[in-house]
């Protein structure tokens, strides 16, 4: 039922870009595992072993303090209407932060956002597919405004304060690499 690639495909890309929701999992050396649903328009394929997704500002930051400590990442993309299929991509992820040109040069990857916080970028070693024939249907009914208004009403300043009253720390107590 599962088939293993070493790169995506152009039919798991195609996937990809009809998604409107993926999950990020990470886990540092020990303490919580993390996993985390995205949506908006945050995520790009660079090429057939490489991705890339905008890391929004949130309540937690542990995907940037477990990818400084262990840089494993899966993600994974799951179909909930027409053909069913689970598609994961596992690989070695690494954070870019609000520091240097990298940074400007991959968040002109997506569309400005005030809570921009940082991208992540994952070099692929495995793409895995699957039937996803136990997942139910769920009708797409359009993208959520509140994390873009919340953003806009703070404005960049106070994000920014938010990050360091929120987001320099993990649950478990590990630095985020923020600052």
């Amino acid at each position: 039922m599962s088939e293993r690639f070493s790169k995506l495909e152009q039919k798991h890309i195609e996937f990809i870009n009809n998604q409107h929701l993926y999950f990020v999992g990470t886990a540092g050396a020990e303490g919580f595992v993390n996993v985390s649903p995205k949506g908006m328009d945050s995520f790009r394929v660079i090429n057939d072993t490489k991705v890339a997704w905008l890391n929004l500002t949130g309540s937690g930051n542990e995907s940037a303090a477990h990818v400084l400590e262990n840089k494993r990442m899966t993600i994974l993309f799951c179909s909930f209407d027409k053909q069913p299929l689970i598609l994961r991509l596992y690989g070695t992820a690494k954070v870019v932060h609000k520091r240097g040109a990298e940074r400007e040069e991959g968040i002109a990857l997506f569309p400005k956002h005030v809570g921009a916080r940082q991208f992540f970028e994952l070099d692929i070693s495995l793409v895995q597919s699957s039937c996803g024939y136990a997942v139910p249907f769920y009708e797409y009914q359009g993208e959520r405004s509140t994390l873009r208004k919340w953003a806009d009403n703070k404005g960049s300043e106070a994000v920014e304060q938010y990050w360091e009253e929120k987001n320099l720390k993990s649950l478990d107590g590990k630095d985020t690499g923020m600052l």
